[in-house]
């Protein structure tokens, strides 16, 4: 499995201990790799081009409270990035609306609880069926 994962100044250790915890995965780390700020549309387009160029299978977004990224990152066709702070969420935005992209709020989600939202997300699959058609609805 292949992500493409991102950050801003804010999310940069959050993203480095995702990289170290998951050794089973192959990351693409489209940056940012500097604690000088920076602004999160940039990163947040890195990782949803290499999603729709099919570089990369996933892909996870990092900054302060996450929602930045989300807005940016749903600014993409056939992308579905869900703003998670729980496992069950995590499970739901995979199982019900086939998010492709995970989100998380750096400022709000910590430890153990990252890494349980992340292996929710990554192991969880699309049901199909009418939670597609309700896909379909946003893709016109």
């Amino acid at each position: 499995m292949k992500i493409s994962i991102g950050s801003d100044h804010r999310g940069i250790e959050l993203k480095t201990r995702i990289i170290k915890n998951f050794r089973n995965i192959e990351w693409i780390d489209v940056g940012t790799n500097s604690k000088e700020r920076t602004d999160y549309p940039i990163f947040a387009k890195k990782v949803c081009e290499n999603i729709l160029q099919k570089d990369a299978d996933f892909g996870i977004l990092i900054c302060a409270s996450g929602i930045g990224m989300s807005i940016a990152a749903n600014r993409f066709k056939n992308i579905y990035a869900a703003l998670c702070w729980a496992p069950e969420i995590a499970k739901l935005a995979k199982e019900d609306d086939n998010a492709n992209v995970l989100v998380l709020p750096s400022d709000f989600v910590q430890g153990k609880l990252v890494y349980d939202i992340i292996n929710e997300w990554l192991y969880a699959e699309f049901k199909k069926g009418h939670y597609q058609k309700r896909i379909d609805l946003i893709d016109r």
